[in-house]
């Protein structure tokens, strides 16, 4: 959340630098390179000059983090263990066959693709 309460808007972009990212989320260079090493969740991918290229969904780990951390007085363990919780439960939902209507959508079509090209 920004100064006023409210959540950022992020930009459709597909990569961010890394001060685009403490823009957006008032989180500071040195703090995101920490939270990188404490959290496997953030994965910035690296270019050329192994510069760190943030993707919309870093970004939105890092805003739930600080949430977490800052808003509701959680300790990094706390955190921690929050993350591995849901990324398990999302993993178990997804092998339940309870995928999000996207995916469901896009595994529809592909399904429909390669069945044209038999």
């Amino acid at each position: 959340m920004d100064a006023s309460g409210t959540e950022p808007i992020i930009p459709d972009k597909v990569y961010f630098k890394i001060g685009e990212v403490c823009e957006l989320t008032g989180v500071k260079a040195h703090t995101l390179r920490y939270w990188e090493a404490e959290f496997a969740v953030i994965k910035p991918q690296r270019v050329g000059s192994q510069q760190r290229m943030y993707r919309r969904v870093d970004i939105e780990h890092i805003l739930k983090i600080k949430k977490m951390l800052r808003e509701e007085g959680m300790t990094l363990a706390g955190v921690r263990k929050s993350l591995a919780r849901e990324t398990k439960h999302d993993n178990n939902r997804t092998r339940l066959g309870q995928e999000e209507p996207l995916v469901s959508e896009i595994k529809r079509q592909l399904l429909a693709i390669r069945e044209i090209l038999k």
